[in-house]
């Protein structure tokens, strides 16, 4: 390899290695307005949606949001979405849920609520190009977003729960945005029009700009999979680890529900989302083999500054945690502690 081309590894991974610093230990901004947006309103957008996907909608209230997966009738994922209960109707009924979901499967998300929403009272707003989204990833994400889980901190203006998907309407700097819990900070709802500028205060309040390699590292160093990219149109929830995030098992019917619930009382995943300990750097897609056999493919990469290279991939159940597995053409190592 060519000294400049190894000096350029370095930097990139020594940039890398800092920005990863900021989102670990201070507060990281992440711009992801290019998420798909959707809104339902109405008196029938919680009924509506509470049968169509597979978390329990009908106790939510404004404030409150809930992580779900859509699915085929054959109960394969179709995309996955986090809905967002605001503001508060007539009947004390959330006046809106807004949808945010992977880019990738916004057209399905699209597709099926104007297929099924025929005769609920349901009215549906596209609000991707309306709506941008900031991301504060980092333990002083509430500090430079003003909210606080007791309303106490020193710049919180806002109380926001610490449960995830909690959100509540904040104003920063004079913008108004909708503050959003996850799990590694707080995401900042705004209007398009006000994105650069709320970006500018937040950055006047201390956070720092980061890649989104910074942040997909953490996302993996933390085992979570992303439609698209670790699971797809094939993947049934329980063999992503789903079920406990975003699956419930005692609400009423929902498209898919039947294989769903099928396989979590009686039967077993033919595969398991693994995190894997790379020995070297390798690209997403490469096959995975137990031997001859082969046992999924690689999905997020990761170059973690504490464990190196990492990964996460649907893997075939025959590869136990523990076991080493090969990756690609060059059969290299992956051990994979699981």
């Amino acid at each position: 390899m060519a000294a400049t081309e190894t000096d350029s590894r370095a930097a990139e991974a020594d940039a890398l290695a800092a920005e990863h610093a900021v989102v670990s230990e201070r507060c990281g901004l992440l711009d992801r307005s290019e998420r798909g947006k959707l809104a339902l309103s109405g008196a029938g957008a919680v009924e509506f949606l509470n049968g169509q996907v597979t978390n329990e909608l009908a106790d939510l209230a404004s404030g409150e949001g809930r992580y779900a997966a859509f699915l085929t009738h054959k109960g394969k994922m179709l995309g996955d979405l986090r809905v967002l209960a605001t503001g508060e109707g007539a009947d004390g009924a959330p006046a809106e849920l807004q949808l945010d979901t992977e880019r990738v499967a916004l057209q399905e998300l699209f597709d099926m609520i104007r297929r099924f929403k025929v005769g609920y009272d349901v009215g549906l707003h596209k609000r991707t190009l309306e709506r941008g989204l900031l991301s504060l990833i980092g333990p002083e994400s509430d500090r430079v977003a003003g909210t606080d889980v007791a309303g106490a901190g020193e710049a919180a203006v806002t109380t926001l729960p610490s449960d995830e998907h909690a959100n509540a309407p904040v104003e920063i700097d004079g913008i108004a945005a909708l503050a959003i819990r996850t799990d590694v900070g707080v995401d900042l709802l705004c209007d398009a029009a006000d994105t650069e500028r709320l970006r500018d205060a937040l950055l006047a309040r201390g956070a720092q700009a980061v890649s989104e390699l910074a942040a997909e590292c953490v996302r993996v160093e933390r085992g979570r999979p992303r439609y698209g990219v670790d699971i797809d149109e094939s993947t049934i929830p329980q063999e992503a680890g789903l079920n406990e995030r975003a699956v419930s098992f005692t609400k009423g019917c929902y498209v898919g529900q039947e294989t769903v619930a099928r396989l979590h009382y009686k039967g077993k995943p033919n595969r398991h989302l693994r995190g894997l300990r790379l020995s070297a750097p390798v690209a997403g897609g490469e096959e995975l083999r137990l031997g001859e056999r082969p046992v999924g493919h690689v999905g997020s990469v990761a170059l973690s500054p504490s464990l190196g290279p990492i990964a996460l991939a649907l893997v075939r159940r025959e590869a136990q945690p523990g076991e080493t597995v090969q990756v690609g053409a060059t059969g290299a190592d992956l051990p994979t502690p699981l």
